[in-house]
């Protein structure tokens, strides 16, 4: 039953000047059950009714009777309902068990497509933790969109375009072999480039090469081709420990033959002005700063890849909403390309584009920084994060099976856990004791309740099918845990319309908190078989959506820890 649409048409059939739909968004659920389990808030009808809210709720409390309620009260100007608790959790977990791992999907977004920019790493150079939130944010983003019906895009879009591939490949001829990188991969690379950069004489020679890859020289291409070949290898193990995928990795480079239509488009629509020497775009009455599109000498720019891309993307997959998973920092350029993409007649630019920005990261208390040499990556990150599972487990749990998949799951699971427990916007700082410990608001505590939960099943002897007296579930306790996982549909909606896969996160926290109060005041398995069926039925809700919501920001859901 959805006790937001009962009493909202129970309320509309009442004061016949509002709709169903207007009026379950008001509804509220209160801080203190004690209160009731929804609560309206009459205020919203005063100006309406030209009432005050406490005899409006006075007055709706006498006529309103929704079904599924024990009863309705009004304490000032709300007006609190009180679900009639056995109905309430059958009507739930009955649910929950019917659907499984579906329970809280939708199919608002069938038929329509999402575009998805995120992880966006540079070739030749290594995987660093700065890139783990735009990694975790747009995984997340994709599962989420997926889960509500979306067919989702999973874009990688490489930096691999610039002078800097020139000087690389000047280097590798110079002072490189191929035996040494394919052994040493980005790191070698890295190394060839810092030699050709410091090199004066190598300046002219590392621009003559990435004119030759603008011209689409077969020497050029095969190098620069394997070095993206190189670093891609290098990532995809990273993405394989995260369990990170994508559709495209159409890079800067791949827009390199698409920037005439840009251009063309710009010039046809007068929208090109010249400033020393260079062509922008100006936006100074939209309070941005112009947007340059092409250098003095002709030359592209970043923001000039970025229409061409997202013209391409309209183009090929027609989509309904391009995301773009990018700090914050990029606020402004984003802010121009929108509007440089309205200006040019694509009204879609205003609605169906979105810039997710998020904020810094920086590693116990210290900003990281390439140039002071204080670079925490990724991959060392991961494995040092499972080692540390590892002797955890060893310590907790000697005789578990599986050690090693589990530090796996555990100690990935807090890395991208911690990442994603904020709001986005918030900056990050990583640190190992909050990250892997078993007791806070972190991943291993979560996932250890969700392997609580199946071991709670395990050591039952008792299907789940069969009479069932729900009225063991009328607890404080209890009801506080369905109430919860009644709410996971809202919960992934929410966090589908505001970009912010914290919001499931959150509420993982929030479930594994209720059911371990639950778990500690009651004893499951005691009482007549109707009642221990009850509870294991809530134990085995609440190891589904447990899972579900671990799975859709990308934590794995050990069955043993």
């Amino acid at each position: 039953m959805d006790y937001k649409n009962k009493i909202a048409e129970a309320v509309a059939a009442a004061v016949e000047t509002e709709t169903p739909e207007n009026l379950a968004q008001w509804i509220e659920i209160p801080p203190d059950r004690a209160m009731g389990d929804y609560a309206f808030p009459c205020f919203k009808l005063a100006r309406i009714l030209r009432k005050a809210p406490p005899v409006i709720a006075a007055d709706l409390a006498a006529r309103v009777r929704p079904e599924g309620f024990s009863r309705v009260e009004a304490v000032g100007g709300y007006l609190n309902f009180f679900v009639e608790k056995g109905g309430f959790a059958a009507g739930v977990l009955s649910r929950i068990l019917s659907e499984g791992e579906r329970y809280g999907s939708s199919d608002r977004g069938q038929g329509r497509v999402v575009c998805i920019d995120y992880s966006s790493i540079n070739i030749a150079k290594r995987f660093h933790i700065g890139h783990l939130s735009t990694t975790m944010i747009g995984n997340a983003l994709y599962k989420i969109y997926t889960f509500c019906g979306y067919r989702c895009v999973g874009i990688n879009h490489l930096g691999d375009w610039g002078t800097q591939f020139g000087k690389m490949i000047a280097g590798f001829l110079r002072w490189g072999s191929r035996e040494q990188v394919e052994k040493d991969g980005v790191d070698e690379l890295v190394r060839l480039y810092v030699m050709a950069d410091k090199d004066p004489d190598m300046q002219e020679e590392g621009r003559a090469w990435f004119k030759k890859i603008e011209e689409g020289d077969a020497q050029a291409m095969e190098i620069f081709r394997w070095f993206k070949e190189i670093t891609l290898r290098d990532a995809e193990r990273v993405y394989a420990k995260l369990g990170v995928r994508f559709d495209s990795y159409a890079g800067e480079s791949f827009y390199n033959d698409k920037m005439g239509r840009v251009i063309d488009e710009l010039k046809a629509k007068n929208l090109l002005v010249e400033s020393n020497g260079a062509q922008v775009v100006m936006l100074d009455e939209y309070g941005l700063p112009p947007a340059l599109i092409l250098k003095a000498d002709g030359a592209t720019l970043y923001v000039t890849r970025d229409l061409a891309a997202a013209l391409y993307r309209r183009d090929t997959y027609h989509f309904d909403k391009c995301l773009y998973v990018v700090a914050y920092q990029q606020d402004m350029h984003f802010r121009q390309l929108f509007k440089v993409l309205e200006l040019m007649g694509y009204e879609w630019a205003a609605t169906d584009l979105e810039h997710v920005s998020f904020g810094m990261v920086s590693y116990e208390g210290e900003t990281l920084s390439t140039r002071r040499g204080h670079v925490v990556y990724l991959d060392d990150l991961l494995d040092r994060s499972v080692e540390k599972a590892r002797a955890i487990i060893e310590e907790k749990s000697p005789d578990l099976e599986n050690k090693d998949a589990v530090a796996a799951s555990v100690g990935i699971g807090s890395v991208v856990f911690f990442t994603l427990l904020n709001s986005r916007i918030k900056d990050i700082d990583f640190w190992w004791d909050r990250a892997l410990n078993f007791d806070g608001e972190t991943g291993p505590y979560t996932q250890y309740t969700h392997a609580r939960c199946c071991s709670v099943l395990r050591k039952a002897d008792l299907p789940l099918e069969g009479e069932t007296d729900w009225s063991a579930l009328s607890d404080e306790e209890a009801q506080s845990v369905i109430t919860e996982l009644a709410r996971f549909g809202e919960v992934v909606s929410d966090a589908l319309e505001r970009n912010e896969p914290s919001i499931v996160t959150r509420f993982t926290v929030g479930l594994a908190q209720k059911y371990n109060a639950y778990y500690f005041a009651h004893r499951i398995l005691d009482g007549a078989p109707e009642q221990s069926r009850a509870r294991l039925i809530l134990t085995e809700a609440v190891r589904t959506v447990l899972k579900t919501g671990l799975s859709l920001i990308g934590v794995d859901a050990p069955e043993r820890m």
